[in-house]
């Protein structure tokens, strides 16, 4: 069966070649690099001009800072290294892992409708920001963001598979960035 670029995850991002023997700096874009990136463990590239995506194989890999070094097999020169320069790795979606009960990856989380408890709509889930203690949800609310902390206090119901976040925010916090609406003038006939 082949595999479909556009439906596949991205795990990593290669930044620019490392040392003289092929290895590659690659910003991570996953929460398990040490088993995507793992001697032996398959990634894949887009393939060119149109062609069904390849997968690599990984040869050696290591933290790096924030980032990682990875090999691949087949690239033994910084000259093959300097190839890959932008290059994003992907795998299979129905590889990624299983994960544990009220935990998510947050690129489910992009397009779900945003309720409050009481049914209230609130808007749409435009992109999740990280970075921060927890991550934020951006919500599009009446063509303003809102941000809501991806927290079970505020986000006491999610359900990816229906595409649907319930959250409970504190007073204020959903019109923070609401666009103000013009104020009705009044004339007062002792003015």
């Amino acid at each position: 069966m082949p595999v479909d670029w556009a439906s596949m995850l991205l795990v990593g991002k290669v930044v620019r070649p490392h040392g003289l023997r092929g290895l590659m700096v690659v910003e991570i874009e996953t929460d398990f690099a040490d088993e995507r990136f793992a001697p032996g463990a398959v990634v894949w590239r887009q393939g060119t001009a149109g062609a069904a995506p390849v997968g690599l194989t990984v040869t050696e890999s290591r933290p790096h800072g924030s980032r990682w070094l990875v090999g691949l097999e087949g690239v033994r020169s910084v000259e093959e290294a300097g190839v890959f320069r932008g290059v994003e790795l992907r795998i299979p979606e129905d590889a990624r892992k299983a994960l544990p009960p009220h935990e998510y990856y947050l690129h489910d989380l992009i397009g779900c409708e945003v309720r409050t408890v009481g049914g209230e709509p609130v808007g749409r889930v435009q992109t999740v920001y990280t970075g921060t203690a927890n991550a934020l949800l951006g919500v599009d609310r009446e063509g303003a963001e809102v941000l809501v902390p991806l927290v079970h206090s505020m986000c006491p119901e999610i359900d990816v598979a229906g595409k649907r976040i319930v959250v409970d925010p504190p007073e204020g916090l959903l019109d923070v960035n609401r666009p103000a609406r013009p104020v009705e003038k009044t004339s007062r006939g002792d003015e």
